[in-house]
């Protein structure tokens, strides 16, 4: 359904019982620099320097395949990761550990969080500093902690017993469902080239978070793309429950509902919302699309079911992530829109629908630079409020809707006539 994995994953993950904790090992036979290596490489001038393809391993241990450039922009970045956890660490000693686990601030006060109008000026001062933080970066030994918190997880998972999840997951073994006859079918084709995620342990713990999600919501049950959004929360979370948590929490409070159903209503309703975005944001690009006869569908939807997991280089897409459990799902068309603006001058002299695709998986694919992304997704793209977002989607939810019930009766026609 979503083509080939651009990347092998190299990372050695091994469960641990209970809570399958998971943790990073490199053995020692591995052929990959480490992650402190500074690769001796060409910089821009230097003749065929960025025709030259090398494998290396990324900021998140997956070996993958690119030019020089990625590498010596992977360097920069990591240097920037660790000057970011220098200052985070420097307001956890200033703030007070923990400084972060605050109320959400809100304009219309929903539940789990505050009304700005009642917060005081030091959790104001420390949601606006939380805010500008995530947008800069999370560093990976804080993503766990802050994922929970400002995604609303945490509060999720402290209205149920403590062993809700040990006691879910129980009660799912031996059962059989068409979500899991499908999930067993996905598990082989999720990352394969990863060693712990092809391995029958690390197949085991996504198998069971996914199981376990598709008992928790039966009308979501399982969807193809759910496998590697998962997949790469297990790696970042480490534990199966932070996991599993973090999953409900985006299917049931960030993204858009029934994105994942049978039917992916929602996630039509995304495609739509997306088109018009794209002819009012870059309107040269999107005309110029329309006149060729390019659905931007044709790359948008793996983006949105995979939330860019298997998309964007893996540092990318957890840099996106950090402002999506923070920000919301608006998130994703900013980054969305970026792609396209990023490549515009491109876009507007390609004449063929198959090399649009290639321009944009292209772009994708070698995007190490999370900031320069980011940067296109909230400075270079016009301003898109959550209201706004949701007014287009409820017009776009009636027209989905609509031409739903026209191929339901057109179906039921053609079943009456045979």
């Amino acid at each position: 359904m979503f083509g080939i994995q651009p990347r092998d994953l190299v990372d050695d993950f091994n469960p641990r019982r209970r809570r399958w904790s998971l943790w990073t090992t490199h053995p020692a036979s591995m052929p990959t620099t480490s992650h402190n290596t500074r690769y001796k490489v060409p910089r821009k001038g230097h003749a065929n320097a960025y025709h030259l393809s090398v494998k290396f391993e990324d900021l998140c241990g997956f070996m993958v395949k690119g030019n020089v450039d990625d590498v010596n922009v992977l360097n920069e970045v990591r240097e920037r990761i660790r000057e970011q956890g220098r200052v985070w660490w420097a307001l956890e000693a200033s703030k007070g550990a923990n400084w972060y686990l605050q109320p959400r601030i809100s304009s219309n006060g929903g539940e789990g969080v505050i009304r700005a109008t009642s917060l005081k000026l030091s959790v104001l001062t420390n949601s606006v500093t939380l805010r500008r933080l995530i947008r800069k970066g999370v560093p990976p030994a804080l993503r766990p902690k802050v994922w929970l918190s400002v995604s609303g997880a945490a509060k999720k998972r402290s209205t149920v017993p403590e062993t809700y999840y040990d006691e879910l997951i129980r009660a799912t073994e031996g059962k059989t469902t068409p979500a899991t006859r499908q999930i067993d079918h996905d598990l082989p084709r999720t990352f394969p080239c990863h060693p712990w995620l092809n391995s029958e342990a690390g197949q085991a713990s996504l198998r069971r978070v996914l199981v376990g999600y598709s008992f928790r919501d039966s009308e979501v049950g399982y969807c193809q793309g759910l496998n590697y959004v998962a997949a790469l929360l297990l790696l970042v979370m480490k534990t199966e429950e932070d996991a599993f948590w973090m999953l409900a929490v985006l299917l049931e409070n960030v993204l858009v509902s029934d994105c994942y159903t049978d039917t992916l209503t929602g996630c039509h309703v995304e495609q739509r919302v997306f088109r018009d975005l794209l002819a009012k944001n870059c309107p040269r690009i999107a005309a110029h699309l329309e006149a060729m006869g390019f659905d931007v569908s044709l790359v948008a939807t793996e983006w949105f079911l995979c939330l860019f997991s298997k998309t964007l280089p893996s540092e990318t897409t957890l840099r996106v992530w950090d402002v999506l459990f923070n920000e919301g799902a608006k998130v994703l068309f900013h980054v969305a829109l970026a792609i396209f603006k990023m490549r515009e001058d491109d876009l507007l002299r390609i004449q063929h629908i198959g090399d649009v695709i290639d321009v944009l998986q292209t772009t994708a694919h070698h995007l190490y630079e999370p900031d320069e992304l980011l940067t296109f997704a909230f400075d270079k793209i016009g301003s898109m409020t959550t209201n706004t977002i949701t007014k287009e989607r409820k017009k776009q939810e009636t027209v989905v809707m609509a031409e739903r019930d026209q191929r339901i009766r057109r179906l039921n026609s053609l079943k009456m006539d045979a």
